[in-house]
């Protein structure tokens, strides 16, 4: 009887580890230009939002995904709702492509990954820039576009050793 409720709970960890990381990756705005890395970002949100969001984690609601992006733009300083609209788009990209794929691949997913970071990064540098006239340096964005597709394949690794270290072969 204890295996059961120690079974249960590290599910409930497992399920409370992604939602933790997100709010914390979007209250720290890590800047690599403090270590001398000038071109150096990625976006660890997209990563996280896109990859458990292609996994269906039932603890990855939409509602905390949107309060997220609150809190995100709070942070960056952009327009309330912006990040929540791309993080709800990167959401409904990944489901969609969850439920159109029979079997899934890793390269297919990396594939429609960059696509959908472009898609979203676009429409997010066409939102700021033409109708709250922020200035969005394109070179930048491409940049962060990049090293976010780069490290997805990493971090894709990581989340399921985690998810195997956890839960299971399932």
């Amino acid at each position: 009887m204890s295996k059961i409720y120690q079974r249960n709970i590290v599910a409930k960890i497992y399920k409370l580890i992604p939602i933790t990381l997100l709010f914390i990756s979007v209250l720290n705005e890590v800047d690599f230009n403090n270590l001398g890395m000038k071109y150096f970002s990625f976006n660890f949100a997209y990563i996280l939002i896109f990859y458990y969001s292609l996994k269906k984690t039932e603890g990855f609601s939409y509602s905390l995904i949107f309060i997220a992006g609150l809190f995100n733009d709070v942070v960056v300083g952009t327009p309330m709702g912006i990040s929540s609209l791309i993080y709800l788009l990167l959401c409904g990209a990944a489901s969609y492509l969850r439920n159109i794929t029979l079997r899934p691949n890793l390269m297919k997913d990396w594939i429609f990954f960059l696509i959908t970071i472009s898609i979203v990064k676009s429409i997010s540098y066409l939102v700021l820039t033409f109708i709250f006239g922020y200035e969005v340096i394109l070179f930048d964005q491409i940049i962060n576009i990049i090293f976010t597709f780069i490290f997805y394949l990493i971090f894709i690794y990581l989340f399921d050793f985690i998810r195997i270290y956890f839960m299971g072969r399932y």
